[in-house]
């Protein structure tokens, strides 16, 4: 690599790039094919068409990925993002599905396209929105941004958790029928000593091994612990790899833009999908400046602005191809922090897999197959090291002099968990609120730039900028 290439731009050699690529599509995949899962099965979809959803995600992921990772005519952060599906977005297209079954006469395609027009223009109201989202870096010193990271990694904490105890839901025959029933085995035993046996073999690799073998750390540790997973069998079922999708999958499919039909579009459920655009939006900044401080790029505003536009293309080719609003997706953050590998051509190797994988339904079906408990390891790991570098950069924050950041980081954090220890705290405030409250992040973004202006006044951008540069020199980021 020259002296003139950032570690950003450097491009791998092919068999550590597919390496790291695939490290990223397993850290991922459960997260990104939950909600077509979840949609499918609230809208009643046969197997046949709930394969085909999630097809169209991955291969809507891998050309969103794609996007935001290399660019493309002024679209695309060109940082190591991987997108996926995003979760703000399950909420109101559940209440649509609610909506059209209460009416009677329920259709579940009809409905599929009403969702998928909001989706179209959500996407597209996010592309021109984006540049009036992307000046914001003013409000965005290092008090914030280090909050809103220490918050964005104590959220996911509860993902990987989530992972640990295992899924939340299992099918099984019931009286003759197939249902989605609670687990009954959720938080047993084995299940969570798969997950601390991942999290030993990660740790193990990241002290003892060097080079290549370190960075793909958490790689080894999910294919580690997926052969254990295979070889348990009978012996202990709720953490035993099942191959019996994999064998009925397809080994080829084609996903075809707009195979359901023409969109419909209806104004409600446009205007509902534009405000989670707009979450969505919030979210990605603060995913962005917090790549931006991991991989030492300067994020500025037409990088936020390029970033947040990928959004909205990608979201705009969820609708297209039978998906889903699409962001970056944050569950991949913490893993730049665990590999120290900042190269945004690894993202661009993960969406390559993950079109691949949308062509190869057997391939997806296996990945698919890796009990979730698995990646509870990992994702102790890594959402741990995004709490790390809020941290670190918080480290370099002056509250010697400026104790009134004390506060601003106190209150916010404080925000920031509410919905995590009490998740029913606003459940009495109005419905259009909800969006915003449930999220620690946005409520913690809002709380920190609201104190920041109080506090220490709104700044200027060139200000802000060199906070930033400053926090991150401290912080030796």
């Amino acid at each position: 690599m020259s002296d003139e290439t950032h570690p950003v731009d450097e491009m791998l050699p092919p068999a550590r790039l597919g390496a790291l690529g695939l490290q990223h599509v397993l850290v991922m995949y459960a997260g990104a094919i939950a909600v077509p899962l979840i949609i499918s099965g609230a809208l009643g979809l046969n197997p046949e068409q709930r394969a085909v959803l999630i097809n169209a995600d991955l291969l809507a992921c891998g050309l969103a990925t794609l996007v935001q990772a290399l660019g493309f005519w002024g679209v695309g952060i060109r940082l190591p993002v991987m997108m996926g599906v995003t979760f703000a977005s399950v909420s109101p297209m559940m209440g649509m599905i609610a909506a059209a079954k209460s009416g009677g006469n329920f259709q579940a395609i009809p409905t599929l396209l009403t969702i998928y027009g909001s989706v179209i223009a959500a996407g597209l109201f996010a592309f021109l929105v984006a540049p009036l989202v992307g000046r914001v870096l003013r409000f965005f010193p290092p008090v914030v941004t280090g909050t809103i990271i220490t918050v964005i990694g104590l959220s996911l904490m509860r993902i990987g958790v989530g992972w640990a105890e295992g899924p939340l839901t299992v099918v099984q025959m019931v009286d003759g029928a197939v249902k989605v029933i609670p687990n009954p085995n959720r938080d047993a035993l084995d299940g969570l000593a798969m997950a601390l046996f991942v999290l030993l073999v990660i740790l193990g690799i990241t002290k003892y091994a060097k080079g290549f073998i370190s960075n793909v750390a958490v790689l080894v540790g999910i294919i580690a612990g997926a052969v254990v997973a295979s070889l348990v069998g009978a012996e202990s079922p709720n953490v035993a790899m099942s191959f019996a999708d994999v064998a009925k999958a397809p080994w080829f499919g084609v996903v075809m833009p707009l195979q359901f039909g023409m969109p419909t579009f209806e104004v409600t459920p446009i205007i509902i999908m534009c405000i989670v655009m707009l979450v969505v939006m919030i979210e990605s900044t603060g995913m962005f400046l917090a790549l931006g401080e991991m991989t030492g790029r300067k994020v500025g505003p037409e990088d936020l602005t390029r970033g947040l536009r990928a959004d909205g293309v990608g979201t705009i080719i969820g609708g297209v191809f039978n998906t889903f609003p699409y962001t970056s997706f944050s569950q991949n953050v913490g893993l730049v922090g665990v590999t120290g590998v900042r190269s945004r051509y690894v993202a661009a190797a993960g969406g390559v897999i993950l079109i691949v994988l949308g062509f190869v339904p057997k391939l997806a079906a296996l990945v698919g197959a890796v009990p979730v408990q698995v990646l509870g390891g990992a994702g102790l790991v890594m959402f741990g090291m995004v709490t790390a570098t809020g941290i670190r950069i918080l480290g370099g924050v002056d509250f010697k002099t400026k104790r009134h950041n004390l506060f601003i980081v106190a209150i916010a954090v404080g925000f920031g968990l509410i919905p995590l220890i009490a998740p029913n705290f606003f459940k009495n405030f109005p419905s259009e609120l909800k969006l915003l409250l449930e999220s620690g992040i946005i409520l913690a973004s809002i709380v920190a730039v609201v104190l920041n202006a109080f506090f220490n006044g709104l700044g200027s951008r060139t200000e802000a900028e060199a906070q930033i540069a400053q926090a991150s020199a401290q912080a030796d980021i």
